[in-house]
């Protein structure tokens, strides 16, 4: 009990869970497909803790009949430059401008790959149809996506979104008028987003993140 109880009051132990994770009552199971993240304070006097939180952990899972998959469970070391994906995010950790360790969070390059995938192949088959309408179908696409991924450190991959969004809208207006190029001089942005209504709203949220709240 000497470990057990020290770790259950440990501050320096943060438990992130994703996929709806309950940890187990009287009646509460995990379901088939869990994604876990423990952190444990980099502090020398916590090495007893990275040595234990694992082993303490397995015998936690064992008492649920959960079975670890060992092929996707790893140690990641954030001091050594190493990252970790969880629940679509990237974390790593750099150093500010003032040059103080930080937490960097962004969004998975594959999760922004298989956005604009998604949208190209929307725009591919509507080449045929009025700006208005396409707008209309990636609209949602975009507002949902963006807003998941509104914490952290997202705003150089939300630009490079938007710009690779206003180009292919201009493109497509380009087509239509039997033009080439962009018509960055024809079609101004603010007719773009204000008149057409294109998604001009990706914006970062900086406070808490509360899709990996720590429990």
């Amino acid at each position: 009990m000497g470990d057990t109880s020290r770790m259950s009051r440990e501050t320096h132990v943060r438990i992130c869970e994703g996929l709806g994770v309950k940890f187990p009552g009287p009646t509460r199971q995990f379901p088939g497909a869990t994604h876990l993240v423990i952190l444990v304070d980099s502090h020398p006097r916590q090495q007893w803790l990275r040595q234990a939180v694992e082993t303490r952990l397995r015998e936690e899972l064992a008492k649920l009949q959960v079975e670890v998959n060992e092929e996707k469970s790893r140690r990641v070391d954030l001091q050594r430059d190493a990252s970790f994906g969880f629940l679509g995010f990237e974390f790593r950790r750099v150093r500010s401008h003032r040059g103080r360790w930080m937490p960097l969070l962004l969004p998975k390059g594959k999760k922004r790959t298989a956005l604009l995938g998604k949208l190209k192949e929307i725009l591919g088959a509507s080449r045929s149809q009025p700006v208005g309408e396409v707008i209309d179908k990636i609209n949602p696409i975009l507002r949902g996506w963006v807003k998941y991924f509104a914490v952290g450190h997202s705003s150089r991959c939300f630009s490079f979104v938007r710009d690779w969004v206003e180009k292919k809208i201009r493109r497509h207006l380009a087509r239509a008028c039997q033009r080439r190029g962009f018509g960055w001089k024809r079609w101004g942005g603010e007719w773009l987003y204000g008149t057409l209504g294109l998604l001009s709203e990706y914006r970062v949220c900086y406070g808490s993140i509360s899709a990996v709240a720590p429990v």
